[in-house]
């Protein structure tokens, strides 16, 4: 029964740690260190890395406050995601160079920044 259960505990583990892989071998997303990195790399410099849009170029574009709550709390996931994907306003669109789960991770992220 002991080496029963040690097989589950590790068929489990092996299970979590594949699952953190993407298929294509790409680096995986979902944590925060990697949506931070997609942040830095596509938003940060519009954004700003806190998210504040208080850039040179941010204001130029007039690039949203992401630490808005007010805009938090009246946005969508799925309106967020759809800004990303396929722009908004002087936003350039993101879906030839994120994938969805790319996208799906920074919109967690910008969560974050409330």
């Amino acid at each position: 029964m002991r080496q029963l259960s040690l097989f589950v505990t590790l068929a489990a583990a092996l299970g979590i740690l594949l699952g953190m892989l993407a298929p294509s071998g790409e680096a995986n997303y979902n944590n925060a260190r990697g949506a931070g990195e997609l942040y830095k790399k596509y938003c940060a410099s519009c954004h700003g890395k806190d998210g504040r849009g208080k850039t040179f170029k941010g204001k130029l574009t007039h690039a949203r406050d992401l630490t808005d709550r007010a805009w938090q709390d009246d946005v969508s996931d799925e309106r967020f995601f759809n800004s990303i994907t396929k722009g908004k306003n002087k936003m350039p669109a993101f879906s030839k160079k994120m994938s969805e789960q790319e996208i799906d991770a920074l919109v967690s992220y910008v969560r974050t920044l409330r």
